[in-house]
């Protein structure tokens, strides 16, 4: 065997066990970091006094037309309940999305700059401390590190994974990319847009119920 095929041997067997690994111990520290995050900001807010009435009117359709104490409640009990979810890996698609929820309406609400004219304008905000110009990194890395667990799910090391041996629904094996696929990738990543940035939130999420509906009902195959 020639040197390139040894090397090309080598690199199949070490990148086919670094992704047996990946699915395993990255999602489990992802799970972790944000867990303990979302437990936090929740169990303050269990321990500590509602200060969603002052911010009222910053929250985003339709959260701005629910009373400050039921959206205190909800936020709270959501982020303390949602992250446990994610420690244990136990309906953790359900747990991130929820999530995502949570965390675009509170970048809405709290982060998000009050005004821009450009998108250069806008990157002012992507910073920890707010100085005029908003604060959204920790919140935009928050949902970053979700979208993983929205897509592929918690990994081996979890209760889902546990649930799925035990019922041999076994899903590890994507379907070939489809129009629903990418219609439910556009939908995905249109809802939290659409709090921060309403009118592409909505095209995303328009196009890709149209491409779900394309597939499902015009395509031979739906």
């Amino acid at each position: 065997m020639s040197i390139s095929h040894k090397l090309q041997s080598f690199w199949t067997a070490l990148t086919s066990r670094l992704n047996s690994g990946g699915q395993w111990i990255p999602p489990f520290f992802i799970r972790l970091i944000l867990f303990w995050e979302f437990y936090e900001a929740g169990t303050q807010k269990l321990n500590g006094k509602n200060w969603f009435t002052g911010i009222q009117d910053n929250f985003p359709w339709p959260f701005n037309h629910i009373p400050a104490d039921v959206s205190w409640f909800m936020a709270a009990w959501g982020e303390y309940l949602f992250a446990i979810l994610l420690l244990l890996g136990l309906f953790t698609r359900f747990a991130a999305i929820s999530l995502l929820v949570i965390t675009a309406v509170a970048t809405a609400a709290v982060h998000w700059p009050d005004s821009y004219s450009s998108l250069s304008q806008l990157w002012d905000g992507y910073a920890i401390s707010n100085k005029g110009a908003g604060n959204f990194k920790l919140p935009l890395l928050f949902i970053i590190l979700l979208l993983p667990l929205v897509f592929s799910g918690a990994g081996k090391l979890s209760m889902d994974h546990l649930l799925t041996k035990l019922t041999g629904n076994d899903t590890s094996h994507p379907i070939t990319s489809d129009f629903i696929s990418k219609g439910l990738v556009l939908i995905v990543l249109g809802l939290p847009l659409f709090f921060v940035m309403p009118t592409l939130g909505i095209a995303l999420l328009v196009l890709g119920v149209l491409l779900v509906f394309f597939d499902r009902f015009i395509t031979p195959n739906g």
